[in-house]
C-alpha cells in the first residue's frame, strides 16, 4: 500500500507539471486547452500555471515522504490535494478526471491521519502511565528481599540474574509475532510496544497488525486497577472496545504474567505468593477491587516455563489461559523468555492465538520507543 500511494502521488505530480508547462507555453498537450470557468488575463493564467507547478512539487515531496515512510507525508499531501482540487475546479473541462485521483488520495490521507491520531493517543496514555510511576526505589534486589518467597520463585530470581541488580520501576518492551482471531485463521504479522509501571502496577500495550494488507491498530491497558481493550481498523473504526470487571481481571492477569520480563516486580507489595510444589507457585495480584491469580511453573534450571490461569475469553466465559515459553535469552543482564505462545485451552481444542517474540526489554528508561511511520 505504501508503494501504491507513493506512485499515485508521483503520477499526479507529473500531471500537474503538464498544467504548468501548458500555461507557460513551454509545451503543448492536446488534452489541455486552457479553458477556465472564468476568463483569466495572461498574467493571472501564468500565475495559475505557477500554482500547478507548486502543487507538483508538493505532491513530489509527499511521494518521497511516503516512500521513505516518513510520518509527515499525509500532512504535506493534504495541502497538495486541497490546492490541486481548487485548480481542477477552475479548469474543470480539462482537469476534471483529476478529481477521482484526489478522492483516492483523500481517503489515504484520512486513514493515515486516523492512524496517527490513534498512535498519538496511545503515546499520551503511555506518558501518563510513566509519569505516575513511582521511580524513587532505585535499590538493588538483595538476597534478603527474596528470602521469604517460595523456593521455586526464589530460585528463579537468582537464576535469571535479578538478585543483585537494580529493581525495575518502569519498563519498556518491543515485541513482534503472529496474531489471529480464530483457530482456523492464518497468523497476521504483528508489532507491539509495551510500557509498564511497577508501582502502581500497570501497563499500556499498543499493537500494529496487518490483516489482508489492511492496518489494524489496537491498545490494551491496565491503569489504576482498570483495564480496557480497544481494537480498531485503520485507527478509525472500533472493532472491539471493552471495559468492565472481567476486562479488569484479564488485564491484571496480563500484568502478572508479564513480570517474567522484569522479575524484580515479584517482590512488589501488590503481589503475594503461595507455594505449590518444587516447580510451581501461585501469584496473586491485588489492586483495589481487582484480584487476579496465576500459577507460575519453573524448570529445573529455575527458568520460567509456563503460566496458567483462569481468564475470561472475550470478556464472557471463564476459560483456562496458558502462556508457555519456548526460548530464553539474556537481555540487558536478565535471562528471560523471548519466544512463546498465548493459548486458550478450550473444550473444542487448544486455540493458540499469539506467537510472541521479545525484541528488546529495558528497565528504568521512562521514555517512549521511536515509532516507525506506517
Amino acid at each position: 500500500m505504501r508503494i501504491v500511494i507513493a506512485l499515485v502521488l508521483l503520477v499526479h505530480a507529473l500531471i500537474h507539471l503538464m498544467g504548468f508547462l501548458s500555461a507557460w507555453k513551454l509545451a503543448e498537450f492536446s488534452q489541455l486547452r486552457g479553458a477556465t470557468l472564468i476568463p483569466l488575463s495572461a498574467f493571472v493564467a501564468r500565475a495559475v500555471g505557477a500554482l500547478w507547478l507548486a502543487v507538483a512539487v508538493v505532491l513530489l515531496v509527499a511521494s518521497w515522504l511516503r516512500m521513505s515512510e516518513q510520518g509527515a507525508w499525509w500532512n504535506v499531501a493534504a495541502v497538495g490535494v486541497a490546492v490541486s482540487q481548487a485548480l481542477i475546479v477552475l479548469q474543470w473541462q480539462d482537469a476534471k478526471a483529476g478529481s477521482l485521483v484526489n478522492l483516492v488520495l483523500l481517503v489515504a490521507i484520512v486513514l493515515a491521519a486516523s492512524g496517527s491520531r490513534f498512535r498519538t493517543a496511545s503515546d499520551n496514555h503511555t506518558r501518563a502511565l510513566l509519569a505516575h510511576a513511582n521511580k524513587s526505589d532505585s535499590s538493588v534486589l538483595s538476597v534478603d528481599d527474596v528470602a521469604a518467597l517460595p523456593d521455586p520463585v526464589r530460585r528463579w530470581l537468582h537464576a535469571c540474574g535479578a538478585v543483585g541488580r537494580t529493581r525495575a520501576t518502569t519498563v519498556r518492551l518491543l515485541e513482534r509475532g503472529g496474531l489471529r482471531a480464530a483457530p482456523d485463521q492464518p497468523y497476521m504479522e504483528a508489532e507491539a510496544q509495551q510500557y509498564f509501571s511497577v508501582d502502581p502496577p500497570g501497563f499500556v500495550w499498543t499493537v500494529d497488525v496487518t490483516m489482508k494488507h489492511l492496518p489494524v491498530l489496537g491498545r490494551d491497558e491496565f491503569v489504576n486497577g482498570h483495564g480496557r481493550m480497544l481494537i480498531t481498523l485503520f485507527g478509525l473504526v472500533p472493532v472491539v472496545d471493552a471495559t468492565g470487571p472481567r476486562i479488569d481481571q484479564g488485564t491484571a492477569l496480563r500484568y502478572l504474567g508479564e513480570i517474567i520480563w522484569f522479575p524484580s516486580a515479584a517482590v512488589s507489595p501488590a503481589i503475594t505468593w503461595q507455594a505449590i510444589d518444587d516447580h510451581c507457585a501461585r501469584a496473586t495480584l491485588r489492586m483495589g477491587d481487582v484480584e487476579a491469580s496465576a500459577v507460575f511453573e519453573f524448570d529445573d534450571r529455575g527458568r520460567f516455563r509456563l503460566l496458567t490461569a483462569k481468564r475470561y475469553l472475550d470478556g464472557k466465559s471463564l476459560e483456562t489461559w496458558e502462556i508457555p515459553a519456548t526460548e530464553w535469552r539474556t537481555v540487558r543482564g536478565i535471562e528471560m523468555p523471548v519466544r512463546g505462545n498465548a493459548v486458550w485451552k478450550l473444550k473444542e481444542g487448544d486455540f493458540d492465538y499469539f506467537q510472541w517474540e521479545i525484541v528488546d526489554v529495558e528497565s528504568n528508561t521512562p521514555q517512549l520507543w521511536p515509532r516507525q511511520s506506517r
